[in-house]
């Protein structure tokens, strides 16, 4: 696929990049696949499908309460406890507005290794990380931000979202849809969204502009980028997921060039 060559023009010291297809099968890749670079906000979607494998085994429910108080696991993971962005500090009320925290994945792990009686980092190994093969990452700071990886693995987890091993298909598809709907937010460095839609961990594309996926993206895209320079997106109208990693923060290049990248991508589909 020409178009993965397209990160060869981004202004990063390094970068690498990989498609995925609806059948697991990586399509193509470009870069240094097994390079391990920090995830950022990435990280947010293991942290949320270690919640789910949670559900899954019954060790939390999705509307068991945790954080503040009036919260709930659900109301953690599609960023509606009203907490604030990087401090634990409650905003607002429980369900009202979409507050996008990496301290409400924090109060979310936390949660996790109490109801579980596991700490959280070995629950996401243990629950995640091992069973799909992705031992290039580890989590080796805060839940919301804190784990690194590399291109290679994250093939393994973008297999995964579509076709679950890990849990059942009906809590994956709840997973991808609005949650809470109608609640307004800004998504960080993009600006205000009405609608700003999210599910259960994974951001929701929609009909969100400005967007760091494609104008081509589907509606039904899902995934999420980080701060570091780093996104995970699946679209399955187009039967692909694409992952790229940098280690260049997130900023107006990265504005720029992620969606004309995205829709070249799904040109070469």
């Amino acid at each position: 696929m020409d178009s993965l060559r397209l990160i060869e023009q981004w202004p990063v010291p390094h970068a690498a990049a990989a498609v995925v297809g609806a059948d697991g099968t990586v399509r193509a890749t470009h870069g240094d696949t097994a390079r391990v670079f920090p995830l950022a906000s990435v990280t947010k979607l293991l942290t949320a499908y270690a919640a789910l494998v949670a559900v899954e085994e019954g060790a939390v429910e999705l509307d068991t309460p945790a954080g503040p108080e009036g919260a709930t696991i659900r109301h953690l993971l599609a960023h509606t406890a009203g907490l604030a962005f990087n401090e634990h500090k409650v905003q607002a009320p429980p369900g009202e507005r979409r507050l996008y925290s990496s301290s409400g994945y924090e109060q979310l792990a936390d949660a996790l290794a109490e109801h579980s009686g596991i700490p959280f980092g070995e629950y996401l190994t243990e629950g995640v990380l091992t069973p799909l093969g992705m031992t290039s990452t580890t989590l080796t700071g805060s839940p919301g931000a804190g784990a690194d990886s590399t291109v290679d693995d994250l093939t393994r987890f973008a297999a995964e979202l579509f076709t679950p091993k890990l849990i059942a298909r009906s809590t994956l598809d709840e997973a991808t849809q609005v949650q809470f709907p109608g609640l307004n937010g800004v998504l960080p460095g993009l600006g205000h969204q009405k609608p700003n839609d999210w599910g259960l961990g994974f951001e929701l594309r929609d009909g969100k502009s400005p967007h760091w996926t494609g104008a081509n993206s589907s509606p039904r895209t899902f995934g999420h980028f980080g701060q570091s320079g780093t996104f995970l997106w699946v679209d399955p109208d187009a039967g692909a997921a694409c992952i790229a990693l940098t280690d260049r923060d997130f900023g107006p290049w990265a504005v720029e060039a992620w969606p004309a990248f995205t829709d070249a991508v799904l040109a070469d589909l």
